[in-house]
């Protein structure tokens, strides 16, 4: 069963020490994978930060996995704070409506505002979205 929920869309992260940025590919229950430019080691402590959310996300993990991936690697890492891991799903749910905004602009041709795009993901979604 897979451990981090894929997410719909790549944000951008930054994970220190040495500042490297790269693109998530899941964020889920307890960690978050992602794509990078450079291998992790497995146990290796990280500082996290999603920059795209107000407030910043940030949190310290710990890689768990790390394995080649076209040009990169993608990578895994769990959150070392229980709380952590349920600001990473609001970050998720955060993600998942933006990009519901973005397809009912190319879809439909509505823009909706953040507030609207929110109301309505909510409404069709929020009931189905993994709780684990």
């Amino acid at each position: 069963m897979r451990q981090y929920m894929r997410h719909p869309i790549g944000i951008p992260i930054e994970v220190s020490p040495e500042t490297k940025r790269g693109k998530t590919t899941s964020i889920g229950s307890g960690g978050l994978a992602f794509r990078a430019d450079h291998d992790f080691e497995p146990g290796m402590l990280v500082h996290v930060k999603i920059p795209l959310v107000s407030p910043v996300f940030d949190s310290d993990a710990r890689v768990v996995w790390c394995r080649p991936a076209g040009s990169g690697f993608e990578l895994g890492v769990e959150f070392l704070d229980a709380d952590d891991a349920f600001k990473a799903r609001m970050v998720e749910q955060l993600c998942h409506i933006e990009n519901y905004r973005h397809a009912v602009r190319r879809s439909e041709g509505r823009d909706l505002s953040a507030e609207e795009a929110a109301r309505e993901w909510i409404a069709k979604y929020a009931a189905v979205f993994p709780t684990n």
